[in-house]
């Protein structure tokens, strides 16, 4: 029976108009039974994806047969069809495929890493001076590929600490511009390595360690054959000392590179205690600028000089080449040269053979070799210039504490009571005890620094008078010592109290 109801008085409910229409729709049009199951089994089926590589053979025929019984029974019944190809037209979502997961890269073995680095680290620091001196040789008319590489060979001992016997003596002079060259490549090699093993970014110590341990042992056996291919020929080398010097050398430069790559050499200051952290960093920053106000010093002195060194060339009479080789020589040993004039300004000064002296305060000079390096040598000793000389390292501890604080201060930083979008904490005066801590410890670091430093570059340039050169390293540290320590100390007080203060 139809609804007395009019569904006309609820059009503004939509749910009571829909209710109306399936009421009038299920008594007015009776469905056939098979009609409507055929109707629920299409709406319920899962639509089955067409198959794009026969589109024609997927559209004609429909893929479930349509039922008859709807089309004849019933003629006035409406008749609900079923057309599959319609279902079949559906577009059907597909999900994203996984993307397969990257491939692990393949590690190389640590000995087959280690040992390829550190041959090629090796090769990049011997040719520059097997290069440089079979060109001095061939201009000079003793060329010869075997000569040259026997001689690279001897300079490249040298440029590790490997003293060289020659008929003249021992020298045992290292350039350290080439030893800087050699520990760069063993830096390189350290840090490539640790990529190729797979442990960049690891943060492991053990590591860092491992990688350095294995460079070091490959670069000792490359020295000790290279002091027996030096030996004979007129130059004489020890391979035990070569692989003693060697093995040091690698494992330096090799684990600087390898905590670096590891990123060990982070977890490691994070663990450090903050006095000993910051100790560490203001001294190494007061040694530097100590070596900065000596290279300035010396570079000035070889410029007053520029005339006196265009002599000492002109005096060599072996061409062209030969005078490019004795400036190569001198640039060589600037470094050396660098860390003399720190000792200079230091105060304890340095010697240019038995019995001599280079100070502020005496000047004690025998013969000298005619080297452009030397043309920048004090006369004398210097009057009231000397007093305001020594103040350059005072003023190098004195800015290096000054940095310690401002540094201190960004690391115990304080965000603000109301942080805004954009904001950057204000810095915080850092504790004394820690200000003051960290100002001592500066000048243990700093004077091991510089005496280490005065150590390597001194040596000799043959038995005779010559046989003492450079700086005394007990002496240099200690006075580096003693400087940091007392002018850091001052810098970092000035800093916490008349610095930039935090704000209210």
């Amino acid at each position: 029976m139809p609804s007395t109801s009019d569904p006309s008085d609820d059009s503004d409910d939509p749910f009571a108009v829909a209710e109306a229409a399936q009421v009038a729709a299920r008594e007015t049009v009776p469905l056939d039974r098979a009609a409507s199951r055929a109707r629920s089994e299409a709406v319920d089926r899962p639509t089955e994806p067409v198959d794009r590589r026969a589109p024609a053979e997927g559209v004609d025929r429909p893929t479930e047969p349509v039922d008859r019984r709807a089309r004849t029974e019933g003629a006035d019944q409406p008749t609900v069809l079923v057309d599959d190809r319609v279902l079949g037209r559906r577009e059907t979502v597909k999900l994203p495929g996984r993307r397969p997961p990257p491939r692990p890269r393949r590690r190389a073995p640590l000995p087959v890493a280690a040992a390829f680095a550190t041959l090629w680290a090796a090769l990049l620091s011997y040719l520059p001076v097997a290069a440089v001196i079979g060109l001095a040789r061939t201009f000079e008319g003793a060329g010869g590929l075997g000569g040259a590489a026997h001689a690279g060979l001897a300079g490249w001992l040298l440029g590790h600490g490997v003293p060289i016997g020659t008929s003249l003596g021992s020298l045992a002079l290292a350039p350290l511009l080439l030893t800087l060259l050699i520990g760069w490549r063993l830096n390189r090699a350290g840090l490539h390595v640790t990529r190729a093993i797979g442990a960049r970014r690891s943060g492991s110590v053990g590591d860092a360690l491992l990688v350095a341990f294995a460079i070091a042992l490959g670069y000792s056996l490359l020295g000790s054959i290279a002091g027996l291919a030096v030996a004979g020929r007129g130059t004489q080398a020890s391979a035990g000392h070569a692989a003693v010097n060697f093995f040091l050398i690698g494992l330096a430069g090799a684990l600087i590179g390898s905590l670096r790559g590891t990123d060990a050499l982070s977890t490691l200051a994070r663990r450090m205690p903050r006095p000993l952290r910051h100790g560490i960093r203001t001294g190494m920053v007061a040694a530097l600028f100590i070596l900065a106000a000596g290279a300035a010093a010396g570079g000035l002195s070889v410029a007053v000089g520029g005339g006196q060194a265009a002599d000492m060339i002109s005096a060599y009479r072996t061409g062209v080449a030969g005078q490019a080789g004795i400036t190569l020589v001198s640039l060589a040993y600037g470094a050396n040269g660098v860390i003399w004039s720190a000792a200079y300004l230091l105060g304890p000064g340095f010697a240019l053979g038995a019995g001599s002296v280079v100070r502020l305060t005496d000047v004690t000079l025998g013969p000298l070799p005619t080297l452009p390096l030397l043309a920048g040598l004090p006369n004398g000793p210097m009057g009231a210039a000397g007093a305001a000389l020594l103040a350059i390292p005072v003023l190098a501890g004195l800015a290096a504490g000054w940095l310690c604080t401002l540094r201190m201060g960004r690391d115990t930083a304080t965000p603000s009571a109301k942080p805004r979008a954009g904001d950057t904490p204000e810095p915080a005066d850092p504790p004394w005890t820690v200000l003051l801590g960290g100002a001592a410890l500066a000048g243990p670091v700093a004077g091991l620094v510089l005496g280490l430093l005065a150590e390597v570059s001194g040596g000799s340039l043959g038995d005779g008078r010559m046989a003492v050169i450079g700086p005394d390293p007990w002496q240099v540290g200690l006075v580096a010592t003693a400087v940091v320590a007392v002018s850091a100390a001052l810098g970092a007080t000035a800093c916490r109290i008349l610095g930039p203060a935090p704000k209210s």
